[in-house]
């Protein structure tokens, strides 16, 4: 992406200086003609877009399920539209407005302060929530044994305090002007360290705990939900008034940001609203045992601790990793020890007798349940080899381990008998298996199976890859 260069001495006309470590440029100005989509080309596509944010509230994975409080809001606009979620993630926090102008998203999920310069650049739907910032800065090291006078007497108490000092922000994020316009307030320079757009703001507030930069700013909710794992950080200064914090969409869009803001206003009627923003920016103990987790994604690159024995069985059966781990965590969430009430065991599900043809012994072992329930895929996987399409062929197994391959094999004999592609799962033979929840279908002298309830497989397969689009999005393979 082309970005121009800041010229510093502007900056000397506001009382301002840039520390030009780790400097990054000016974003490249917005398209001429950008292309955009209002709520009617959405609908008709089926489709939102949304950029959001990899961070420790936005969206991330624990434990092997999608989370964040901008996804599990987006999930619920979604569906209050009827439409399905396709998400990318942004990998420059810098860039957000930029993209959501060049048209490659129709909404911009993240928690952005409405500003009179953004509103140039982008239409912003209600307020979300009211916050303001605040200043993250580093108890002395042996903080624990002062008291709190001696603790509050090596900290900046007051804003003034800063002038000549370094402060670290993103470069187009509402901390970076709101250090402009405070340097003008007190009337003295303060030097700004320009990060990279890639830093979530948790991760700038991290490296102040570590030690590697000596402030930064920050919304106080976000601030303090992270302070409560790093007791080390002082949160406690003010820096800005209340501000409003929402999503932006394309200015020309005003159907969509109508009804968004519409959806808004319902959901903050709703108590569901409330309990989604307290479990990711007031639940202090929960989000303490997400971050020391292991199988948390922005602590560890890990979907669980069965990775190492995916990788093998997903080697034997030519699918991508993550492919087989959204499975295992749809059979069982990863609890080696689940059961269901058809009798089903382990983190496969394998019933007992299938277990006993695979060879296992021990049912509930991980690892032997794994080995088992790859091979008896595997096994299934072969009996497509009609189906040339790769993927289809992989939900065509992915249904059968399901519901049981001969249910599948009427369901293509249905589709067949329908006009449709025996061969194809997505549109043909996934909704041939919900026509056979009815009589007058699964008891036509072809089909021989019977009753299948075809709302299970038909979701399972679709809930298998919806996760595993979110283990591409935070998974390195």
């Amino acid at each position: 992406m082309n970005r121009t260069t800041l010229i510093l001495s502007l900056f000397s006309l506001i009382f301002l200086t840039c520390d030009t470590k780790n400097k990054e440029k000016t974003p490249n100005e917005y398209n001429i003609n950008p292309t955009y989509r209002d709520f009617e080309d959405i609908k008709e596509d089926g489709k939102l877009r949304a950029l959001l944010a990899y961070s420790s509230t936005s969206y991330f994975l624990y434990k092997g399920r999608p989370m964040g409080y901008e996804y599990e809001l987006l999930e619920r606009l979604a569906e209050h539209f009827d439409l399905e979620l396709e998400i990318t993630v942004s990998e420059d926090l810098n860039s957000l407005l930029s993209e959501l102008n060049k048209g490659a998203v129709d909404i911009v999920a993240y928690g952005l302060a409405i500003t009179t310069e953004r509103k140039k650049k982008a239409a912003f739907t209600d307020y979300l929530y009211l916050t303001n910032q605040v200043l993250v800065q580093r108890k002395p090291t042996n903080w624990r044994k002062l008291t709190l006078d001696n603790i509050k007497s090596k900290l900046v108490q007051d804003p003034i305090q800063l002038i000549n000092d370094t402060v670290s922000v993103r470069f187009s994020s509402s901390y970076f002007d709101r250090l402009q316009h405070l340097s003008k307030e007190i009337g003295g320079p303060i030097v700004i360290d320009t990060l990279k757009g890639k830093l979530a703001t948790a991760e700038i507030i991290k490296m102040v705990a570590d030690g590697e930069i000596k402030y930064t700013l920050a919304d106080k909710n976000l601030a303090q939900i992270n302070a409560s794992y790093f007791p080390i950080l002082d949160v406690s200064v003010p820096v800005s008034f209340s501000q409003r914090i929402a999503w932006a969409v394309n200015k020309n869009s005003d159907d969509f940001l109508a009804k968004i803001n519409q959806w808004i206003e319902n959901e903050k009627k709703r108590n569901d609203y409330y309990v989604i923003y307290n479990k990711y920016f007031r639940n202090k103990r929960n989000f303490n045992r997400r971050v020391k987790s292991e199988f948390y994604s922005l602590t560890n690159y890990q979907i669980s601790k069965y990775d190492s024995v995916i990788k093998e069985n997903a080697k034997t059966l030519g699918w991508d990793w993550r492919l087989l781990a959204s499975l295992v965590y749809q059979e069982s969430r990863f609890d080696q020890d689940a059961n269901s009430w058809t009798g089903a065991e382990g983190l496969m599900q394998l019933m007992p007798n299938t277990a006993k043809e695979l060879g296992v012994n021990n049912i509930l072992d991980p690892i032997d349940n794994i080995n088992a329930g790859s091979k008896y895929l595997k096994s299934i996987y072969d009996n497509f080899e009609e189906i040339t399409d790769t993927v289809q062929r992989i939900k065509f197994t992915m249904g059968a381990y399901n519901s049981g391959y001969y249910h599948i094999k009427d369901a293509r004999k249905l589709a067949s008998l329908n006009e449709l592609n025996p061969n194809v799962w997505d549109g043909n033979v996934n909704e041939m298996l919900l026509e056979l929840t009815y009589p007058k279908n699964y008891n036509r002298p072809s089909i021989n199976y019977g009753y299948v309830n075809g709302i299970e497989p038909y979701n399972y397969v679709n809930q298998i890859f919806e996760r595993y689009e979110h283990y591409l999005n935070v998974i390195g393979d």
